[in-house]
């Protein structure tokens, strides 16, 4: 073995490290957001990337934030890697956008996600008058809350929720629905949207982290300040109140963005380029570890 690669800046990295100290290869590590940003101190970030070979941010945001943990130095280490697509949304074939008045969000049912928020926009659609069905596709701690909101507001027949299912079937929600909707608090750059946009869907989502390096507002989706339920419950309108043509031309915009900026082929040549190049390094001292050090 002549490198270690870890994802997340948190558990499997320390490992990592701890690895390298005792003797072993060297190691990088992908930060991927948003718990790493979160907690660096405790997570011990500057160490880890002080003592890494190299440092992989999933988005130029994501790249900021290591800065702000890592000595100038050090700089040099962190590199983007883009974050690339499974086949099974790359190569499925377009379908035209829905008449139907459906917004899906898919994501961990977690307070970073905005769904509580989310639920709150759609009482205030049905409010105007404007039709709206949403689906949320996943799970999470907050399930129990996020129904509870559902029933009191009285949009059991309008909010459902799919709990845990497949990538296949998520495919299926995104392409029953007019766009993905995901009205984040805090993220890193969300898998979900790239999905979605090799599905031809438009995005409505939040100023929040690497989402506006992906999202263009008025070209392929709507873009919000985080925790505006007016702003977002405005951009939800838009969405279903635009034409299926406008829909289409959106969608197939970002379809062509992520495509050429989340190439599988394109990002893991980078990642192989860092490897060969710390393995070609690998000769020199490992570094020691006492027992009782600080790690």
């Amino acid at each position: 073995m002549t490198h270690v690669h870890a994802h997340f800046g948190t558990n499997p990295t320390e490992v990592a490290m701890l690895l390298t100290a005792l003797g072993g290869p060297p190691f990088s590590f992908t930060v991927h957001g948003p718990e790493e940003f979160d907690k660096p101190q405790s997570l011990h970030l500057q160490r880890k990337i002080q003592r890494s070979a190299f440092v992989v941010a999933i988005s130029s945001y994501g790249r900021s934030q290591i800065y702000r943990w890592a000595a100038l130095a050090d700089w040099p280490k962190v590199q983007v890697v883009h974050c690339a697509l499974d086949a099974q949304f790359t190569d499925r074939p377009l379908q035209p956008a829905t008449h139907l008045p459906r917004l899906v969000c898919v994501g961990r049912l977690c307070e970073q996600k905005g769904q509580l928020l989310l639920i709150q926009a759609v009482q205030l659609l049905l409010k105007q008058g404007v039709a709206c069905e949403l689906v949320l596709a996943g799970d999470g701690e907050m399930r129990a809350e996020i129904e509870a909101l559902i029933r009191e507001g009285g949009l059991t027949e309008r909010v459902r929720i799919t709990g845990w299912i497949s990538g296949e079937q998520v495919a299926r929600e995104l392409q029953t629905a007019r766009a993905l909707v995901l009205p984040s608090f805090a993220e890193g750059l969300p898998v979900v949207i790239m999905e979605a946009m090799a599905l031809g869907r438009p995005i409505i989502s939040t100023f929040v982290a690497g989402i506006p390096e992906l999202v263009r507002p008025g070209e392929n989706g709507w873009l919000v300040p985080a925790g505006d339920i007016e702003a977002l419950a405005g951009a939800m309108r838009a969405c279903l109140e635009a034409a299926p043509d406008r829909l289409n031309a959106m969608g197939a915009a970002g379809r062509e963005r992520v495509l050429l900026h989340h190439c599988a082929d394109v990002e893991a040549a980078k990642l192989a380029a860092w490897f060969q190049q710390s393995a070609a390094s690998a000769d020199k001292p490992a570094m020691s570890y006492t027992p009782g050090q600080p790690r």
